[in-house]
């Protein structure tokens, strides 16, 4: 019998104990007991906590085999629930809550399992406040759970990428997008919310407000570290998270749910320095002018993990839930951008189930075991994805940038073209199976269709051209703009004989989806996709481009929204930290130039004049299918989409 089979709390009933459901969530908090340590260890207990009061009571039985790790070396609780456990000079003190069990959460519905040791506080004073002073090390630190009142082998959880908001205008978009539609999903007690990093941009006088804005969702809100979530005036790594810490809790910390084990790992290196040097290209970290982030799981963290992994048993699915991607299609060649330590870590979970689940790219990455891409090897020694990496996309979708939806958030498609969303993970014992959804979207939809024309190729280009000149030196005004753009959906004989593409950007496509196509209801074309994912460089340009993506990102009209009465910082629009955008319409800062999840195949050049009836079907590896229909026209000569001036204007006598 292994571990998690000892915890599952059946012995409740041997206790002459029984198990209610909770409707309210179990608020709590650890509990400190101060007074005099030996300052080398610390010692507690891991207790049922019957009452729900936080405090054990006499009564209140010890749990055995739970983990309590200092952020280095792991133990388990002995019979008793007793634990002792080496003091560190600046650490968190975590359980590691087990399987059929929850630690407590506070008001804001963020896990409370973690006690924070850094004598004297942070050092230097920091802009967010850093941690205060927590003094000598409490004679005891206690971790109360509570048994799940129902089996947690089925469950739901919700990933968020870089929900990254910059300002409390753009947290109110993030409320009203993907924690609306989660708050619509009705997730149960056993479910939970793991956020990816980049939670907040820059400023953590933020996140307090998102916390409790996430809270409405009503599960624990777990949540990884990112490169805007850290302390910029740091002026060591060893500080740089340490008003993250304060504000929410440990960067670092692992959880079970099921016969899943969730490993947050923080991967954020900032400042960077001469450490970095021992892997080639990451010169970044010394030559430049000011302080960089690197991404990488520093030493110390992967001892924890090795030690981590020592008492996990093998059956186990493991999750890594981290902000920087160890693999990425969209930063293959990156030096920066993929995580130095991705060799190590997959030697470390070799032979196990394992996940990877990442933000940072603003991109929705689907890597399935056995794929490559150009610069993996160069950049970390890395020749192929042994298990599957999924990129999860961002909540903020390309920054809140792009024009306002419907429901007054902004439509921000990501750099591939994905929408911004989240990414659900339903797990099945140590199974799981993943699809997207598209913020404020039916969730039955789950790619775009279109046509790419030598029209579009052609408008492409100019657009390009122009976006590579330096801001300072080129028109302000585009050269062209959405209203230039010939209809994809229109036709000639000329434009078939030239090469028109159909196009599907299946949003979580990954090497096993299938596409096909219907014209008419006739046979089933089968769509290729773009990228094979076997060692190849990213294809780039045109050809390789998702006409549905690119014709919203091309042309914003927010930019140009004024007023006469309004503030000066209103006028278009702010994002990033304070970045203008304002003046005529422009494209997004990114536009979907590549893509890792784009299918397309060629229309026949014989179709006749008329209108037809597209239909695409993507079916993921879960057998999950997305269908679009899309009605076209071919035509001997495209008409002009114009009013007709010279009709109305003739003299009629009348």
């Amino acid at each position: 019998m292994n571990r998690v089979t000892r915890l599952i709390p059946l012995t409740l009933a041997a206790l002459g104990l029984s198990i209610t459901a909770h409707a309210q969530p179990w608020t709590g908090q650890v509990e400190v007991i101060r007074g005099a340590s030996s300052g080398d260890t610390i010692q507690g207990l891991v207790f049922n906590d019957l009452n729900g009061d936080s405090r054990r009571q006499p009564n209140e039985p010890g749990i055995a085999d739970v983990l309590v790790s200092n952020g280095l070396d792991v133990v388990q609780t002995d019979a008793n629930g007793r634990y002792e456990i080496g003091v560190r000079a600046d650490m968190d003190l975590t359980v590691v809550q087990p399987a059929g069990w929850q630690v407590p959460v506070d008001h804001r519905m963020v896990p409370q399992f973690a006690y924070t040791h850094k004598p004297g506080g942070t050092p230097e004073p920091l802009r967010f406040g850093g941690l205060p002073d927590t003094g000598p090390a409490p004679s005891q630190v206690n971790f109360p759970l509570r048994a799940r009142s129902n089996p947690d082998n089925t469950f739901t959880c919700a990933a968020i990428g870089d929900s990254q908001t910059y300002s409390n205008g753009e947290l109110s978009q993030f409320r009203d997008s993907a924690i609306a539609d989660l708050v619509q999903m009705d997730l149960g007690s056993n479910d939970c919310l793991v956020y990816l990093g980049d939670v907040v941009g820059d400023d953590l006088d933020v996140l307090e407000r998102l916390l409790e804005v996430g809270s409405a969702v009503g599960v624990p809100q777990w949540m990884a570290l990112g490169n805007h979530d850290i302390d910029f005036d740091a002026s060591s790594d060893a500080h740089s998270s340490d008003s993250w810490r304060r504000i929410y809790g440990p960067n670092y910390y692992a959880f079970e749910t099921g016969q899943v084990t969730f490993i947050v790992l923080d991967n954020i290196i900032y400042p960077c320095g001469e450490e970095e040097l021992r892997l080639p290209g990451r010169e970044f970290c010394v030559e430049s002018d000011r302080p960089v982030y690197n991404v990488r799981v520093h030493d110390t963290q992967l001892q924890w993990l090795e030690n981590l992994l020592r008492h996990t048993p093998e059956d186990r699915l493991i999750v890594m839930a981290h902000h920087g991607p160890m693999l990425s299609f969209y930063g293959s060649g990156s030096f920066q951008h993929q995580d130095d330590a991705t060799a190590q870590i997959h030697a470390l979970v070799a032979g196990r189930e394992a996940l990877s689940l990442s933000g940072h790219l603003h991109t929705l990455e689907n890597i399935a075991p056995g794929e490559s891409f150009d610069g993996w090897q160069q950049a970390l020694g890395v020749d192929s994805a042994p298990f599957r990496h999924i990129v999860a996309g961002a909540a903020s979708g390309h920054w809140w940038q792009g024009d306002l939806g419907i429901d007054g958030d902004a439509m921000a498609l990501q750099r591939m073209g994905a929408p911004k969303g989240l990414l659900m993970l339903d797990f099945q014992g140590s199974e799981y199976r993943e699809h997207y959804v598209g913020s404020r979207i039916d969730p039955r939809r789950g790619q775009w269709v279109d046509f790419n024309t030598p029209a579009f190729r052609e408008w492409f280009d100019i657009l390009q051209a122009w976006r590579s000149l330096p801001a300072r030196e080129r028109n302000p005004v585009p050269p062209v703009s959405i209203n230039d753009l010939p209809d994809t959906r229109i036709l000639t004989p000329e434009e078939l004989s030239q090469g028109v593409f159909i196009t599907a950007n299946v949003w979580n496509g990954s090497r096993e989806t299938q596409v096909s196509a219907r014209i008419n209801g006739g046979a089933p074309i089968t769509l290729s996709r773009t990228q094979q994912g076997t060692g190849e460089a990213a294809q780039i340009g045109a050809e390789y481009a998702d006409p549905f993506t690119v014709k919203r990102q091309a042309t914003v009209g927010r930019y140009a929204i004024e007023s006469t009465m309004g503030r000066p910082r209103n006028q278009g629009y702010e994002a990033y930290r304070g970045s203008r955008f304002q003046g005529p319409p422009q494209p997004q800062t990114a536009i979907a130039d590549r893509n890792m999840h784009l299918w397309r195949a060629t229309l026949p050049t014989d179709l006749p004049h008329g209108v037809h009836t597209l239909e695409v079907t993507s079916i993921d590896r879960h057998g999950r299918r997305y269908t679009d229909r899309v009605i076209f026209e071919v035509r001997e000569a495209r008409p002009d989409p114009l009013h007709r001036v010279d009709v109305w204007d003739m003299d009629t006598g009348q």
